[in-house]
């Protein structure tokens, strides 16, 4: 097969041809690295990438009969890093950990090699997944423009082909910001459905691992190895049986034109299909705007307050200083705010399960606006925080062009645990979008790196 179509594929087609004995994993990983040679001067989604280690994991994964393959068998995958890796140096996007080896591998980590995927390498994060801004990735759809944070690295790598998978972590919007703002799908679980063991959190209570896909049959596929379960048997939903709750959010007002826009011509499809779209506000007392967003501060910089103090320990010098005044304490909160911010979320939970419950899904906006020029901010979080605080399952579904080409997209939102339940009724919602949408994802093709790819990398190879 032809060298230069194996890097777009998705995971779940690249699996099929492993399946039938067509290609060998070493020769699709060598179409990969080749994509990230052509690609990495301009998209710089890696912090960490060994070629001579990647092809050597993929010639183990080539030993391997076929009757003893794992549900990733093959499938290239990139780690966020912060999540540790026992071959692999994890930094967590700080000058304190420069060089650090921890020696061992995260559970997420841990899983998907069992389960044969190639661990690729490690991707970019802003400093412990806390600042704004870090890394030089670029949006591989305008290298002018933000990709997002802080899974800056995971997302841009899935969005400009350089493989098919990659995860990500989300305190605010670090999952589905990225995901928006470079045109790809993405899911954040509910909350603890996949363990956070060996990776670094910053938010005990809040913190949520997920993944970035090109395909809604792609996160499929990583919820199943990850055991993502409901208690209910999973009941087929049609299009036309579907009600849909339209909910904008206390955030509103912050959506720019491209998400106004986007809500819009959403809803117009989904009723033009037969989909019941019913406006829903949030209930009375949770619409203050100002109240959620201390609610969410207190306990978040609550948690990281404590996440951080050995690192303030080790050497604070060292620390951005953001995360300097949280162990500080520069807000002043109280130990009597952060158990009331931390019960009244709790009770929160409670409810908008049951908002939840009476429709087949929540359609709420992704983030304000397309992603905005520069590199210097990840964007804001606003439509983010109070779904990962709310521990809900998200699925981002990246269906439309903004003003300026870049992707917009929206969120689709389900009661917590319930996330075979929102992968099936994205899915079911997500095709009708997708095909008049208007966004397209296509390879951006450029010859500008100048990254080394070791003495066993020959371009030429056809093995």
């Amino acid at each position: 097969m032809d060298f230069n179509k194996l890097y777009p594929l998705t995971a779940t087609q690249i699996l099929a041809l492993f399946k039938q004995n067509t290609i060998t994993v070493e020769y699709y990983a060598r179409s990969l690295l080749h994509r990230i040679y052509e690609r990495d001067s301009v998209v710089k989604a890696w912090i960490h990438l060994d070629p001579e280690l990647v092809l050597s994991q993929a010639r183990a994964l080539d030993k391997i009969p076929q009757d003893e393959r794992g549900p990733l068998h093959g499938v290239g995958i990139a780690i966020k890093d912060v999540m540790n890796t026992k071959d692999m140096p994890t930094q967590f996007g700080s000058p304190l950990y420069k060089g650090n080896h921890s020696g061992f591998d995260s559970s997420t980590v841990s899983i998907l090699r069992q389960a044969g995927a190639l661990i690729f390498g490690k991707t970019t994060t802003s400093e412990f997944t806390i600042t704004s801004f870090g890394p030089d990735t670029t949006n591989p759809h305008d290298p002018n423009r933000t990709p997002g944070g802080s899974s800056a690295g995971s997302a841009a790598a899935v969005a400009d082909f350089q493989v098919p998978l990659s995860f990500g972590t989300q305190t605010g919007g670090s999952i589905i910001r990225p995901a928006f703002f470079t045109g790809i799908f993405a899911m954040k679980p509910t909350y603890n459905a996949i363990s956070p063991e060996g990776q670094k959190t910053c938010t005990a209570t809040i913190d949520s691992s997920g993944f970035f896909a090109r395909s809604m049959e792609d996160l499929q596929l990583l919820a199943d190895v990850f055991t993502l379960k409901d208690d209910s048997p999973l009941e087929e939903v049609p299009l036309k049986e579907a009600r849909v709750a339209l909910m904008k959010t206390p955030v509103w007002p912050q959506g720019g034109p491209g998400t106004i826009a986007t809500m819009e011509k959403a809803a117009n499809i989904l009723r033009s299909r037969g989909v019941k779209v019913e406006g829903v506000s949030f209930p009375p007392e949770y619409g203050d705007v100002d109240a959620l967003k201390r609610m969410h501060s207190v306990v978040a910089n609550s948690d990281a307050q404590e996440a951080f103090l050995r690192e303030y320990r080790m050497d604070k010098t060292k620390l951005a200083p953001e995360i300097r005044h949280l162990v500080e304490n520069r807000c002043n909160y109280t130990r009597k705010e952060r158990v009331q911010a931390t019960d009244k979320y709790a009770s929160m939970r409670t409810i908008f399960d049951d908002i939840a419950a009476k429709y087949s899904a929540i359609i709420t906006p992704s983030v304000v606006d397309e992603a905005p020029l520069g590199l210097g901010d990840f964007g804001s979080a606003a439509f983010n925080w109070i779904w990962t605080g709310l521990h809900m399952p998200v699925v981002h579904i990246p269906a439309f062009a903004g003003d300026h080409g870049m992707p917009v997209g929206i969120s689709v939102v389900a009661g917590r645990f319930c996330d075979q339940h929102l992968l099936m009724i994205s899915k079911v919602l997500g095709e009708p979008l997708m095909a008049e949408g208007g966004w397209n994802l296509e390879p951006v093709y450029s010859v500008l790196s100048t990254m080394k790819l070791g003495p066993s990398f020959d371009m030429n190879s056809s093995l």
